[in-house]
This record gives structure tokens, sequence and C-alpha cells, in this order.
């Protein structure tokens, strides 16, 4: 790592090298020379005269990149795309007259984009779908272990710890349904021309329209896409950025509301993500337990989530057939924007995967609440004895403000089944209450709706991709 100059914290921190290397130099430039090789072939294969021989020779240097010579050409010409035809040209002498044949800059560009967002996507898609699993297999764990569920983060009616993982597992579930649909819809942009008019492929092919007409399809297949755009500008149009980091912003946001959670119930030491046996979590407290990891995710993904914003605002801000006002910006928010929900994801599986439970701290904050919320069943018991509904409406709801005043100015435990016990009204033993106090008669249909859940919904995704499965993170920091 440079010492001496900025060095960019999601390299150097977050993103994986697979995902770096998707939006390397190395892998643009090697992707600019394919798209040169599947254009002479379609030319050549439509009539043009382009011989095997410059296409062999096309091919026999897709890889070997002169980067020292097309480094040398840019200082002189100021151009990037015109450097590389030029550095290619030099390797293949035979072939430089019709490397770019009839192609303006974005047919490199452009579609290079979109065969690195795509690559992009379907590696976000891997470790989203991981994320998923471990979830899945969390739920199912804990699927029956009672916990208080929070409304305003406040004890409401007791839930499971695997219902509230279904929870982000569902929102998680919306982010892959919205990513395979816009992967679906990756469209190439084909050779469109300086304004997407094809021009130059009327003058190459004699006004030959049903001819022209078969070159995008081609190409499209050629580099293993279904199809190109019908119509364009010189560019794809930038609102295919902002699908895509859409979807990545909503990944963000599962994420953020997911490890918000952890958050909260690690300082409630219910559930904790992991900590490593010489992890540091203070430099002044040694005994603390910071969720950092957690923190980590909300954090990135605030980043996500803005970044979002420039392709919209791009995309809104383009002139006619083209500006130029979008490279720059390009540049930095697709990269990012992947390498962040890169790093995200990867500590996503690393807290998942090591979440720690522990049930009788969970039983513990249960069983100081549940008293006033077994009240109702404790009335339908009294009435069932005897007992006038009304009455004893009005009899539990001063003892438990009686009980609340206890703990809250007192500082002391829930008394509320002592009191009630030694109310005649409702004519119950002490025994007889602490019977009722079974958190698991309290959490509905929480079991169930997490095997449905699993079963209807998650499994059937995790087999359709079980093939991407087993993804394992790296956390580098």
């Amino acid at each position: 790592m440079s010492t001496d100059c900025y060095n960019s914290p999601l390299s150097e921190r977050y993103a994986s090298k697979e995902m770096q290397y998707i939006f390397s130099p190395d892998k643009k430039f090697r992707t600019w020379r394919r798209l040169w090789i599947a254009l002479a072939e379609t030319e050549k294969e439509l009539g043009l005269d382009i011989t095997d021989e410059q296409i062999e020779e096309l091919k026999a240097h897709k890889d070997d990149i002169n980067y020292d010579v097309a480094k040398e050409r840019e200082k002189l010409v100021r151009h990037d795309v015109m450097s590389h035809v030029y550095a290619y040209g030099v390797q293949c002498p035979k072939a430089k007259g019709i490397i770019h044949l009839g192609a303006t800059s974005c047919y490199v560009g452009d579609n290079t984009d979109i065969i690195v967002m795509t690559e992009a996507l379907n590696l976000v898609k891997k470790k989203l779908v991981s994320v998923m699993a471990e979830l899945a297999s969390f739920a199912d764990k804990y699927k029956a272990q009672p916990t208080l569920a929070f409304t305003h983060f406040q004890p409401a009616q007791p839930t499971t710890v695997g219902k509230r993982a279904t929870l982000w597992l569902q929102e998680f579930m919306m982010d892959y349904e919205d990513l395979c649909y816009v992967l679906s819809t990756m469209k190439l942009l084909g050779s469109k021309g300086t304004t997407g008019t094809q021009a130059s492929f009327l003058e190459l092919f004699n006004g030959d329209q049903e001819t022209i007409d078969k070159i995008d399809p081609m190409i499209a297949k050629k580099m293993g896409f279904d199809s190109c755009v019908y119509v364009s500008g010189q560019t794809y149009s930038r609102k295919v950025d902002t699908r895509v980091l859409n979807v990545l912003a909503g990944i963000a946001a599962s994420a953020t509301k997911m490890s918000n959670d952890i958050r909260l119930l690690q300082h409630l030491k219910e559930v904790e993500e992991p900590f490593e046996k010489n992890q540091i979590g203070s430099s002044a407290m040694a005994y603390k337990r910071n969720p950092m990891r957690s923190e980590r995710i909300a954090s990135l993904s605030r980043y996500v989530i803005v970044d979002a914003l420039n392709p919209a605002i791009t995309s809104a801000t383009q002139w006619f057939e083209r500006t130029l006002d979008d490279s720059a910006n390009k540049r930095l928010s697709i990269p990012e924007g992947f390498l962040a929900i890169d790093g995200i994801l990867d500590l996503c599986l690393n807290v998942v995967d090591g979440l720690v439970v522990y049930p009788e701290v969970i039983r513990k904050h249960m069983m100081a609440e549940l008293p006033f919320m077994a009240t109702e069943n404790i009335m339908m018991d009294a009435v069932k004895a005897g007992g006038d509904r009304q009455e004893l409406h009005e009899r539990i709801r001063t003892l438990s403000m009686q009980a609340g005043k206890t703990v809250k100015e007192e500082g002391k435990d829930n008394n509320l089944l002592e009191l009630i016990a030694a109310d005649e009204a409702f004519g119950l033993t002490l025994e007889e209450l602490k019977e009722s106090m079974d958190p698991a008669k309290y959490v509905g249909r929480s079991t169930r709706q997490v095997e449905v859940f699993l079963r209807d919904v998650i499994n059937p995704i995790l087999d359709d991709n079980k093939e991407l499965l087993g993804v394992k993170a790296e956390i580098n920091v």
C-alpha cells in the first residue's frame, strides 16, 4: 500500500479481490479487445473484406495488452480509446486497418460498462443468496425461541428469535427479486454510431438495411447477451445505471435494518455479533464488546444509499443524444457503489454466520414483562372461575399501574403476579398464575410462520441457486 497518496478504503479495507478485479483497468481493456474482435468477426461474416488472418491476429493478442504503448500514445493524442486502438494495431499490423471499423468510442466504453455491471450484479447475487441461506438457517434454528418483540422499542407481544430473523430475510428476498429483474433487462448498447443512427454502417454496407439489422444481435450473441437496445443516442440510457444502483441501495437498506436491530440486541445482551479472541472493543474500556461489524455495515450502507442519487441526477441531466458530464461521475459512483455493497455483503455473511444467542438473558427480559402481557389471559381465567369481566378489567388495570410504579420508581422486580394473587376478586393462587407464565404460550403462530415462509418462499430460491451457495467472507479489518 502506498503511504504518500490517497488510497481508497473500499480497496484497502472492504471490497473483495474478486469485485475489485471486475472494475479493474485490466478487465476493462481486455473487454475492449473482445468487443473489437466481435465487431470484426460480425463485419466479416456479413460480407466486409476482412480476412481470417486478420481475425486470428486480433485473437492472438487479446490478452497481452501493451499498456506502455497505449500510455505513451495517450500522452500525445489525449484520447484513451484511440490510444488503445493504436496500441492494438502495433501488435496486429495486418489487422490495424479494420480495428474499430464503423464504431465510435461508446462502442467499447458503454458495452464494457454493461458487461462489467452485469458481471458485478452476478457476484452480488451470489453473495446475497449466501446471506439469505445463512439467515434461513438461523431462523430455522431459533424458530421456537420466545423473545420480547418491540414496537416503538417498547416491549410488546412476544415473538421468537427466528421469526424476527425472517423479517430481515424477507427484505433481502425483495432485494433478490429486484436484482433478478434488473439482470434480466441488461442489454448491450451494440454498435450504434455517433448519434445512435448507425449511419457509418449504411456507408460500409452500401445501404443494405437488412444486413445492418443483423449487426447488433450478432455482437450481443458473441458477447454472451440476448440482445442490444433497439434505440439509443450515442450512449445507452443512463437510466440503466439508476436501476442498477437502486438495487444496491435496496440491499444496503436491508443490511442497515438488520445490523441496527443486532446493535440494539447486543445492547440488551440478548444477541451478539461474533467477537474474536484477540479483538479489542475499546482503547480505553477493556471490557467492551462493541458491535463494530454491524456498525460498519450501517456506515457503508449509508454511503451506498446516498450514492444512488448520482446516476439518477446524471440520467436526468443528459442533453439530447449525449453529453460528457456523465463520464467522471460514472467512474466514481458505479464502481464504488459495487465495491461498497460487496464489502457490506461480506460483513453480513460474517455476522449472521457467527451470531451468538443468549437464551437465559432473553428469558430474563421476557419474564420481567410477561405478567403485563399475560393480563388478558389471567382475566379470562378469572372470569371462567365466576368473576365479573368489567370489574376484573378495572382491578387488573389498577394493579398493573401499581406494579409498573414498583419497577420504575423503586427499581424492584415486577410484582404484578403477587398483587393479583393477593386480590380475592381473581380467585387465583400465585402457583396457578405462575403456571400461565410460559412464554411459548404468547408467541402466536411465530414458529409456524417461520416454517411456512422458509418452506414455500426461501427454500425454492435457495434450491434454484444452490450452485451459488457456500461463499465464505474474508474480513480484512
